[in-house]
Protein backbone atom coordinates (compact mmCIF):
# COMPACT_ATOMS: atom_id res chain seq x y z
CA UNK A 1 0.00 0.00 0.00
CA UNK A 2 1.39 3.86 -0.74
CA UNK A 3 2.04 5.54 1.91
CA UNK A 4 -0.58 7.38 3.35
CA UNK A 5 -0.42 10.81 5.66
CA UNK A 6 -3.26 10.26 8.12
CA UNK A 7 -4.35 13.75 9.48
CA UNK A 8 -6.09 13.41 12.87
CA UNK A 9 -8.59 15.89 14.53
CA UNK A 10 -8.17 15.88 18.53
CA UNK A 11 -11.35 16.55 20.44
CA UNK A 12 -14.36 13.99 19.34
CA UNK A 13 -11.76 12.34 16.79
CA UNK A 14 -8.57 10.74 18.33
CA UNK A 15 -9.56 11.35 21.85
CA UNK A 16 -12.86 9.90 23.98
CA UNK A 17 -15.16 11.93 25.86
CA UNK A 18 -13.12 11.89 28.61
CA UNK A 19 -10.28 13.78 26.81
CA UNK A 20 -7.78 10.54 26.81
CA UNK A 21 -6.34 8.37 24.27
CA UNK A 22 -7.18 5.14 24.17
CA UNK A 23 -4.76 2.16 24.57
CA UNK A 24 -6.28 0.54 21.33
CA UNK A 25 -5.71 4.38 19.92
CA UNK A 26 -1.89 4.60 20.53
CA UNK A 27 -1.74 0.74 19.56
CA UNK A 28 -3.75 1.00 16.35
CA UNK A 29 -1.50 4.83 15.50
CA UNK A 30 1.91 3.08 16.75
CA UNK A 31 1.29 0.13 14.29
CA UNK A 32 0.60 2.67 11.27
CA UNK A 33 3.47 4.79 11.62
CA UNK A 34 5.45 1.03 11.66
CA UNK A 35 3.78 0.04 8.56
CA UNK A 36 5.64 3.24 7.01
CA UNK A 37 2.39 6.23 7.21
CA UNK A 38 2.71 9.26 8.58
CA UNK A 39 0.49 10.29 11.38
CA UNK A 40 -0.22 14.17 12.25
CA UNK A 41 -2.41 15.79 14.82
CA UNK A 42 -4.57 18.56 13.18
CA UNK A 43 -5.87 20.40 16.15
CA UNK A 44 -7.77 23.29 16.57
CA UNK A 45 -6.26 23.18 20.15
CA UNK A 46 -3.55 25.66 21.27
CA UNK A 47 -0.13 24.06 21.17
CA UNK A 48 -0.10 24.09 25.02
CA UNK A 49 -2.65 21.92 25.45
CA UNK A 50 -2.13 19.17 22.80
CA UNK A 51 1.41 18.17 23.02
CA UNK A 52 0.89 16.31 25.63
CA UNK A 53 -0.75 13.70 23.19
CA UNK A 54 1.79 14.61 20.47
CA UNK A 55 4.19 12.84 23.22
CA UNK A 56 1.86 10.07 23.92
CA UNK A 57 1.80 8.84 20.88
CA UNK A 58 5.84 9.29 20.63
CA UNK A 59 5.10 11.61 17.38
CA UNK A 60 7.99 13.19 15.88
CA UNK A 61 6.83 15.16 13.22
CA UNK A 62 4.75 18.24 12.96
CA UNK A 63 1.90 19.20 14.27
CA UNK A 64 -0.37 21.46 13.19
CA UNK A 65 -2.15 23.75 15.92
CA UNK A 66 -5.03 26.48 16.15
CA UNK A 67 -7.05 24.98 13.16
CA UNK A 68 -3.73 25.09 10.48
CA UNK A 69 -2.40 28.89 11.88
CA UNK A 70 0.34 26.97 13.51
CA UNK A 71 2.61 24.52 12.15
CA UNK A 72 5.69 23.71 14.18
CA UNK A 73 7.93 20.34 16.22
CA UNK A 74 7.23 20.31 19.60
CA UNK A 75 10.02 20.31 21.87
CA UNK A 76 12.35 21.64 19.05
CA UNK A 77 13.36 25.19 16.94
CA UNK A 78 12.08 23.85 13.56
CA UNK A 79 13.46 26.05 10.44
CA UNK A 80 10.20 25.58 8.64
CA UNK A 81 7.99 26.52 11.15
CA UNK A 82 5.23 28.84 10.55
CA UNK A 83 2.83 30.96 12.53
CA UNK A 84 0.24 32.87 10.99
CA UNK A 85 -0.90 35.91 12.98
CA UNK A 86 -3.13 39.25 12.79
CA UNK A 87 -3.59 42.49 13.93
CA UNK A 88 -3.46 42.70 17.79
CA UNK A 89 -5.59 45.71 16.96
CA UNK A 90 -8.74 43.53 16.60
CA UNK A 91 -8.20 42.35 20.19
CA UNK A 92 -7.83 46.18 21.31
CA UNK A 93 -11.02 47.19 19.84
CA UNK A 94 -13.22 44.10 21.54
CA UNK A 95 -11.62 45.01 24.91
CA UNK A 96 -12.82 48.85 24.21
CA UNK A 97 -16.22 46.99 23.18
CA UNK A 98 -16.74 44.43 26.12
CA UNK A 99 -19.50 45.56 27.91
CA UNK A 100 -21.88 45.88 24.54
CA UNK A 101 -20.80 43.13 22.68
CA UNK A 102 -21.39 41.09 26.10
CA UNK A 103 -18.56 39.50 26.32
CA UNK A 104 -17.36 37.57 29.27
CA UNK A 105 -13.93 36.68 28.43
CA UNK A 106 -11.33 37.13 25.93
CA UNK A 107 -8.35 35.01 25.17
CA UNK A 108 -5.56 36.22 23.20
CA UNK A 109 -3.02 33.38 21.81
CA UNK A 110 -0.22 32.25 19.81
CA UNK A 111 2.58 29.30 19.98
CA UNK A 112 4.25 31.29 23.15
CA UNK A 113 1.33 33.37 23.99
CA UNK A 114 -1.68 33.34 26.25
CA UNK A 115 -3.32 36.11 27.76
CA UNK A 116 -7.09 36.57 29.11
CA UNK A 117 -9.53 38.90 30.48
CA UNK A 118 -12.26 37.65 32.12
CA UNK A 119 -15.72 39.41 33.81
CA UNK A 120 -16.96 36.23 35.48
CA UNK A 121 -15.49 32.73 35.83
CA UNK A 122 -16.12 30.95 32.19
CA UNK A 123 -16.49 26.86 32.19
CA UNK A 124 -14.47 26.81 28.96
CA UNK A 125 -12.53 23.94 29.50
CA UNK A 126 -9.10 24.84 27.88
CA UNK A 127 -8.36 28.05 30.44
CA UNK A 128 -6.72 27.95 33.59
CA UNK A 129 -9.02 28.60 36.43
CA UNK A 130 -7.03 31.13 37.62
CA UNK A 131 -5.01 33.51 35.82
CA UNK A 132 -1.83 34.88 36.46
CA UNK A 133 -1.13 37.94 36.95
CA UNK A 134 1.44 38.27 34.09
CA UNK A 135 -1.16 36.56 31.82
CA UNK A 136 -3.79 39.06 32.16
CA UNK A 137 -4.83 40.78 28.67
CA UNK A 138 -4.92 44.14 28.19
CA UNK A 139 -3.07 46.99 26.13
CA UNK A 140 0.12 46.67 27.64
CA UNK A 141 0.58 43.32 28.03
CA UNK A 142 -0.35 42.49 24.59
CA UNK A 143 2.77 43.02 22.32
CA UNK A 144 2.51 41.11 20.16
CA UNK A 145 -0.04 39.95 16.76
CA UNK A 146 -1.76 36.97 18.07
CA UNK A 147 -2.59 33.71 16.19
CA UNK A 148 -6.55 33.20 17.81
CA UNK A 149 -8.69 35.37 19.74
CA UNK A 150 -11.10 33.07 21.73
CA UNK A 151 -14.06 35.33 23.13
CA UNK A 152 -17.03 34.32 25.25
CA UNK A 153 -20.54 35.63 25.22
CA UNK A 154 -23.69 35.21 26.57
CA UNK A 155 -25.98 33.47 24.44
CA UNK A 156 -27.87 36.16 23.27
CA UNK A 157 -25.20 38.11 22.00
CA UNK A 158 -23.93 35.59 20.38
CA UNK A 159 -24.94 36.73 16.64
CA UNK A 160 -24.29 40.57 17.49
CA UNK A 161 -20.73 39.58 17.98
CA UNK A 162 -20.38 37.92 14.89
CA UNK A 163 -22.10 40.78 12.73
CA UNK A 164 -20.06 43.10 14.71
CA UNK A 165 -16.44 40.93 13.50
CA UNK A 166 -18.10 40.64 10.18
CA UNK A 167 -19.11 44.33 9.76
CA UNK A 168 -15.40 44.96 11.02
CA UNK A 169 -13.00 42.75 10.45
CA UNK A 170 -13.98 40.63 7.56
CA UNK A 171 -10.59 40.93 5.84
CA UNK A 172 -8.56 40.35 8.35
CA UNK A 173 -10.53 37.27 10.84
CA UNK A 174 -12.74 34.62 10.14
CA UNK A 175 -15.00 33.93 13.37
CA UNK A 176 -16.16 30.75 14.07
CA UNK A 177 -18.61 29.92 17.15
CA UNK A 178 -17.69 26.71 18.92
CA UNK A 179 -20.00 23.65 18.44
CA UNK A 180 -20.89 22.67 21.80
CA UNK A 181 -22.89 24.13 24.81
CA UNK A 182 -20.34 27.16 25.21
CA UNK A 183 -21.19 30.70 23.32
CA UNK A 184 -17.73 30.72 22.13
CA UNK A 185 -16.32 32.27 18.88
CA UNK A 186 -13.30 32.24 17.30
CA UNK A 187 -10.78 34.27 15.64
CA UNK A 188 -8.21 33.10 13.73
CA UNK A 189 -6.86 34.64 10.30
CA UNK A 190 -8.83 35.32 7.43
CA UNK A 191 -8.55 31.92 4.88
CA UNK A 192 -6.52 29.97 7.34
CA UNK A 193 -8.14 26.68 8.09
CA UNK A 194 -6.95 23.19 8.96
CA UNK A 195 -6.58 22.63 5.38
CA UNK A 196 -4.07 25.26 5.06
CA UNK A 197 -2.18 22.88 8.12
CA UNK A 198 -2.63 19.53 5.68
CA UNK A 199 -1.75 21.00 2.69
CA UNK A 200 1.93 21.92 4.11
CA UNK A 201 2.03 18.70 5.95
CA UNK A 202 1.49 16.82 2.26
CA UNK A 203 4.63 19.14 0.92
CA UNK A 204 6.87 18.45 3.68
CA UNK A 205 6.26 14.89 3.33
CA UNK A 206 5.79 14.54 -0.45
CA UNK A 207 2.06 12.68 -0.17
CA UNK A 208 -0.24 13.08 -2.73
CA UNK A 209 -3.57 14.44 -1.85
CA UNK A 210 -5.10 11.10 -2.68
CA UNK A 211 -3.12 9.78 -0.06
CA UNK A 212 -3.79 11.89 2.43
CA UNK A 213 -6.91 10.18 5.14
CA UNK A 214 -8.30 12.96 7.33
CA UNK A 215 -10.71 12.03 10.28
CA UNK A 216 -13.00 15.02 11.93
CA UNK A 217 -16.24 15.48 13.48
CA UNK A 218 -16.86 19.26 13.75
CA UNK A 219 -17.46 22.23 11.23
CA UNK A 220 -13.96 23.33 11.95
CA UNK A 221 -12.59 20.10 10.34
CA UNK A 222 -14.68 20.66 7.22
CA UNK A 223 -12.03 22.10 4.69
CA UNK A 224 -9.41 19.39 6.00
CA UNK A 225 -12.21 16.75 5.52
CA UNK A 226 -12.57 18.24 1.38
CA UNK A 227 -8.98 18.52 0.90
CA UNK A 228 -7.94 14.73 1.87
CA UNK A 229 -8.43 12.44 -0.86
CA UNK A 230 -10.19 10.10 1.51
CA UNK A 231 -12.23 11.92 4.53
CA UNK A 232 -13.64 10.23 6.97
CA UNK A 233 -15.91 11.45 9.60
CA UNK A 234 -16.72 9.74 13.04
CA UNK A 235 -20.10 7.72 13.69
CA UNK A 236 -20.39 11.48 15.97
CA UNK A 237 -20.21 13.62 13.53
CA UNK A 238 -22.18 16.47 12.70
CA UNK A 239 -24.71 15.46 9.79
CA UNK A 240 -22.59 18.17 7.51
CA UNK A 241 -19.46 16.65 7.89
CA UNK A 242 -20.84 12.88 7.25
CA UNK A 243 -22.25 14.55 4.27
CA UNK A 244 -18.57 15.91 2.83
CA UNK A 245 -17.01 12.56 3.71
CA UNK A 246 -15.81 9.87 1.87
CA UNK A 247 -17.05 7.16 4.47
CA UNK A 248 -18.36 7.45 8.05
CA UNK A 249 -16.64 5.41 11.03
CA UNK A 250 -18.94 2.72 12.01
CA UNK A 251 -18.17 3.64 16.40
CA UNK A 252 -18.18 6.88 17.74
CA UNK A 253 -14.93 8.57 19.33
CA UNK A 254 -15.80 6.50 22.52
CA UNK A 255 -15.73 3.19 20.84
CA UNK A 256 -12.23 3.85 19.18
CA UNK A 257 -13.71 4.66 15.91
CA UNK A 258 -10.75 6.00 14.45
CA UNK A 259 -8.59 3.33 15.30
CA UNK A 260 -11.18 0.40 14.20
CA UNK A 261 -11.45 2.27 10.70
CA UNK A 262 -7.31 2.40 10.30
CA UNK A 263 -7.41 -1.11 11.04
CA UNK A 264 -9.52 -2.19 8.91
CA UNK A 265 -8.72 0.53 5.85
CA UNK A 266 -4.97 0.18 6.66
CA UNK A 267 -4.66 -3.97 6.71
CA UNK A 268 -3.15 -3.45 9.96
CA UNK A 269 -3.02 -6.96 12.20
CA UNK A 270 -5.93 -6.96 14.83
Amino acid sequence: MERKLIAIDLDGTTLNAESQLSAKTKHVLTQAREAGHIVSIVTGRPNRISANFYDELHLDGPMINFNGSLGHIPHQQWSDEYQYTFNKEVAFDLLAHREELGINMIAAEGKNLFLAVRDQPVEVGFFPSVLQSNQILNQKTLTENPTSLTVAVDRSHQEHLLSYLRHNFSDEVDAAPWGGPNAVVELGVKGVQKATGVDFLAHQYHVDRKNIIAFGDEHNDTAMIDYAGWGVAMQNATPAIKGLAQDVTSLDNDHDGLATYLQDYLKLAE
